[in-house]
Order: structure tokens, then sequence, then C-alpha cells
């Protein structure tokens, strides 16, 4: 009986450590950058099991404040005004705002605040995009960025919520 125990124990032990590693090897880890080529931090990006992702931050060195963030375009964070990320990541042609009622762009997400010592340690969710294969992938043509803002997003304003600067960018690419 004891040894029947031992073999389920051991067997329930393997497949939670297969699920973990599934996971982990599904999340995608994405490093920011400022205009100087600074370090902000990173994001990591993981398949929720209900569909899209969770994008949790672990963010330094920004101003304080409430800051607009998007998955944008382009796979190329050029600085200083890293204009090559494009537009926002929108394959399904909708207007900007997650507030707007022709909207919203799949890469449009909740703002987030960033304390008085320039960190933010927070977990953002967004079931448009996911990691697969399809139009809604953050890996389709060749891959996207993930872009922070100088300002707070109004979910409404066509065609980046008035959000302001670009001031860091991550690529995201398989």
């Amino acid at each position: 009986m004891m040894k029947v125990l031992r073999s389920t124990i051991f067997a329930a032990s393997l497949v939670g450590l297969c699920f973990i590693s599934h996971a982990a090897a599904q999340s995608k880890k994405v490093q920011l950058n400022n205009a100087k080529g600074e370090s902000v931090g990173t994001a990591t990006i993981t398949p929720i099991k209900s569909g899209g992702v969770s994008i949790k931050l672990d963010l330094k060195n920004l101003t304080q404040g409430t800051h607009g963030i998007h998955f944008h375009q382009v796979a190329k964070c050029e600085a200083p005004g890293f204009t090559t990320a494009g537009g926002h990541f929108n394959p399904g042609a909708k207007m900007h705002g997650l507030h707007n009622p022709s909207g919203p762009h799949a890469g449009d997400m909740m703002n987030f605040n960033v304390d008085q010592s320039g960190k933010a340690k927070v977990t953002l969710t967004n079931d448009r995009v996911d990691l697969g294969s399809g139009a809604n992938s953050i890996f389709s043509n060749g891959g996207t960025a993930l872009v922070i803002h100088e300002k707070a997003d109004d979910y409404m304003t066509d065609p980046s919520g008035n959000s302001g600067a670009r001031i860091a960018c991550g690529v995201i690419v398989k």
C-alpha cells in the first residue's frame, strides 16, 4: 500500500513539474530600455488559461505617475523616439481605446502607476492578444514591441489615447 502511495505521489509530482515547465516555456521575458539604452526593467508575458496574456512588470528608473503601455505593431525599438515600433498592434482594424465604442486596438491596455522611487511592480492583463501563431499573436508578422508612454492613456482618443511620448520600449520576438 505504501509503495502505491509513493508511486502516486511521484507521478503527481512529475505532472506538476511538467505543467510548471510547460508554463515557463510559454512565457516571454522582455527587456525594456529607455531612449539612452538603459534598462528600466522587464515584462514577463504569460498565457492565461482563459485566453489572453498577463504582463508582469518589474520596472525602475521611470518618472513617478500614471503611464500608458501598449503592444505596438513592429518589433523595433530604435531610440530616441521608438517610432520604429509603429502604431498600436491592431489586427482587428479597431479604433483606439478601452472605452471607445469602436475599439479597442488589440494592443491597448490599462494604465499603471510608478511610485515616487521610480518603480512599479504590477501585473496587467490583455485578453485580445496571445502567444500563439494567429493574427492576434504578439509574435505575428515577425513580432511586436511593448512600449511605455510618458503619460496616462485616456482610453478614448485615436490613435494613441493622448499618452504622450514613448519613453521605454522592448522588442517581442519568438
